[in-house]
């Protein structure tokens, strides 16, 4: 398969020539940087909320500020539109603000901006060159909010039309590309997930083999972690803290868990299972596995993926979820040879870093595809600002 740069650079010289003609012959001196309420028309007037209790099922697109939340059997709108978030779900992790393109037939909300084309700028442009802007310090409250005034003030560069349809042009066609190459991605990393588990499964099974089976708490000591202030936390840091997710609650200036431990959640992300590669610090909804010298930490952590299903079938469904430690405890698992744990994990953590590791595997790749596109998107759609002296 080739990589979506080798194909970016095949059409390069198409595009480029193209592209850098039109710049040349139209605004070879830059661009005006223009507010974004001279090229499009507001709709904002024309939206309508609705309650879900007062919405009849039907075929038409209900959209709020980050897309379609129903289907209706009404609609208020007919035609080609930017959909931008108002408020609650406006700004994305790079800062751009949340975009919908909207086609045909739909009814949108009170939490959207509803953008339409006008005359002499592209709508599609628009859209694209959006995605590029950092609206962080534009977005009031809480929850977060783009009012009208802030949206209508945007500047950006406006380049003649000619120039921005070629962009537009350029842009969906490696967006298609783009959007293929990442559902080939996107299939293969289900595969191998299924392969993962596959094996993982047949792996740990020892079926026909003789492999003691003990309780948990006979080979393991189960720990509950002790609580932190939250605002002693910081930000980022050596020592992660674990509490109620898989993802860090903050970072602390010591640890209570060594490198190479697996953990559970036992409240909120209740049953998700985890494993740490650096020391962390686990907080008192965060159980922690401490083995004997009989079991591999590693191993118990894919042991425990293949139990998984079990354990969430016993946390209990409340307003916060809980799973009691006594869940983890009473589990009955394999302790083979030491020799046949570490041979298990080092085939299985093989599998593990395919279908999951960030800086390496499918998962990368597919990062890396992400970032090639945007890096050209960017490119495209940065122009020098004409001197007005």
């Amino acid at each position: 398969m080739k990589s979506l740069t080798d194909l970016l650079e095949e059409s390069k010289e198409t595009v480029g020539s193209k592209l850098d003609r039109l710049i040349a012959e139209l605004c070879p001196d830059g661009v005006s940087y223009e507010k974004l309420s001279d090229h499009c028309i507001l709709l904002d007037n024309e939206r309508k909320p609705v309650s879900k209790k007062n919405r009849t099922s039907g075929n038409y697109p209900y959209y709020g500020a980050n897309g379609i939340q129903d289907y209706v059997d009404k609609y208020i709108f007919d035609g080609v539109f930017l959909l931008i978030g108002e408020d609650g779900s406006v700004i994305n992790k790079d800062g751009s603000p949340v975009l919908n393109w909207a086609e045909g037939k739909i009814w949108v909300n009170n939490h959207a901006h509803i953008l339409k084309e006008k005359k002499g700028t592209s709508l599609r442009y628009i859209y694209y060159v959006l995605q590029t802007i950092d609206i962080t310090n534009i977005v009031r409250g809480t929850p977060p909010k783009l009012n009208q005034q802030n949206l209508n003030n945007i500047t950006f560069p406006v380049p003649p039309l000619p120039v921005q349809q070629e962009i537009v042009r350029i842009l969906d066609t490696f967006t298609e590309l783009e959007a293929e190459l990442e559902a080939e991605l996107e299939a293969e990393l289900e595969a191998r997930k299924k392969q993962y588990e596959y094996y993982r499964e047949d792996l740990l099974s020892f079926t026909g083999k003789r492999v003691q089976y003990v309780l948990l708490t006979t080979i393991v000591n189960i720990c509950r972690g002790v609580r932190v202030v939250r605002k002693e936390l910081q930000d980022s840091g050596q020592f992660p803290v674990y509490q109620n997710s898989m993802q860090p609650l903050g970072f602390y200036t010591t640890y209570n868990c060594d490198s190479g431990t697996t953990f559970v959640i036992s409240a909120g992300a209740a049953g998700e299972i985890g494993y740490s590669q650096t020391p962390f610090w686990a907080a008192d909804d965060c159980l922690y596995c401490i083995c004997s010298d009989k079991l591999i930490n590693r191993f118990l952590y894919h042991v425990l993926q293949t139990k998984r299903a079990r354990i969430l079938a016993q946390v209990r469904r409340a307003s916060v979820p809980r799973l009691s430690r006594s869940v983890i405890e009473n589990l009955e698992i394999p302790v083979p040879p030491l020799s046949e744990q570490q041979r298990i994990v080092d085939i299985l953590d093989r599998f593990d870093a395919l279908c999951n590791d960030l800086t390496s595997g499918l998962p990368a790749e597919i990062a890396a595809r992400r970032k090639q596109y945007e890096y050209y998107r960017d490119k495209l759609l940065t122009f020098k600002e004409k001197s007005h002296g």
